[in-house]
């Protein structure tokens, strides 16, 4: 008799080229460093909200130096942020639509761009300012805000380049964390010894216990930074938690909510393993009885919510308390991909331990 197939949900290691690992996305060519911000990135909320915020300071603070009075102060702020605000939004935005052109250019190039572009919309703001006859056209020359909105945009961009370079250390770290804290040798000896138990009572369950446990280690070793949608991690988590069913037998009971408009949301890679992973280690294994993990997703208006949940053990088991580094791996990953847009909370509730994430359906 034949032996079936591989299924398509499973990756075919042959197609895979030989030396993919690791060790390459950590070079500086490696897919990690390919995976790295453009800094023209100004399309995150954040980024648009501290760049305002900037702007707005140093036009206050140079105005002070003018200013009779705190009257005359928020009157000079007021003409300051009617050539500043639409100025510095034109700029982000332009840079936002044309970030994956311009990442290509040489580093110089990219500057020049960037400062003149800075000009150019602190032009176009002095141009509108004109338009509606307010008086400080007749109070400063025309120059003096292009010249400012050079020197701003530069340093905005400085900024943003700094922000792109600390991407990529920022998601190695993160990835060697999740290796060292998330993949335990305790694991992988369970799972193996399971797998040897069934080879001879149920070889079809054993290759698949093997298959789970492969494709685990495969995300986790070879995956790049790369954003996934949330499907492919509901994927990953079910491999998980069939290698740990079978450990745990009825002690591990496993409840799916999903909502299928959810599930191309994008996320960093292993955001929900290393979470249904704690929810088992601490709400079904210290207790005799055992316990469930619940894992539900919605989407509510602009948003994906993701949510997992499980019982408090009945009291701390030395030993099984958590020094919550997976938890502050994913906090840390969700904010380096989404900034402000993605929202993090995990902590008691009604007895039990829940994890509540949110996305922007749109990133």
């Amino acid at each position: 008799m034949s032996s079936p197939g591989p299924s398509p949900s499973r990756p075919n290691p042959s197609t895979r080229p030989f030396g993919t690992t690791i060790f390459d996305q950590l070079q500086p060519g490696g897919t990690a460093a390919q995976a790295a911000l453009s800094p023209f990135d100004a399309c995150q909320v954040g980024v648009v909200l501290r760049a305002v915020l900037f702007v707005h300071a140093v036009v206050g603070v140079a105005v002070s130096f003018l200013a009779r009075g705190w009257q005359d102060w928020l009157l000079a702020l007021a003409y300051g942020a009617a050539v500043a605000l639409p100025a510095t939004l034109l700029w982000l935005v332009l840079c936002c639509v044309l970030k994956r052109v311009l990442a290509r250019a040489s580093g110089p190039m990219q500057w020049l761009v960037a400062v003149g572009l800075g000009a150019a919309c602190a032009g176009y703001g002095w141009w509108q300012v004109g338009l509606v006859g307010l008086p400080l056209t007749e109070i400063v020359h025309g120059l003096a805000p292009m010249l400012a909105g050079a020197s701003l945009s530069a340093m905005m961009f400085y900024a943003l380049k700094l922000r792109s370079r600390s991407q990529l250390p920022a998601v190695t770290r993160a990835r060697l964390t999740e290796l060292q804290s998330r993949i335990r040798p305790h694991f992988l000896f369970n799972t193996l010894n399971t797998a040897i138990t069934l080879v001879r009572v149920d070889p079809a369950r054993a290759e698949a216990v093997l298959e789970d446990l492969s494709e685990l280690f495969r995300v986790a070793l070879i995956e790049s930074g790369r954003a996934v949608t949330l499907s492919e991690e509901v994927d990953l988590a079910r491999r998980y938690l069939a290698i740990e069913q079978i450990r745990f037998g009825e002690r591990l009971q496993v409840q799916w909510d999903l909502d299928p408009a959810a599930g191309e949301v994008r996320v960093p890679p292993l955001v929900l393993q290393p979470l249904v992973e704690n929810a088992v280690r601490h709400g079904v294994e210290p207790s005799p009885e055992g316990g469930y993990v619940r894992i539900r997703t919605r989407v509510r208006g602009s948003l994906a919510v993701l949510t997992v949940t499980n019982p408090l053990p009945p009291a701390a088991t030395p030993g099984t308390a958590g020094h919550g580094m997976a938890l502050r791996n994913v906090k840390e990953r969700l904010r380096l991909m989404h900034d402000v847009s993605a929202q993090f909370a995990a902590g008691p509730e009604n007895g039990t331990w829940r994890v509540h994430i949110a996305v922007p359906l749109k990133s």
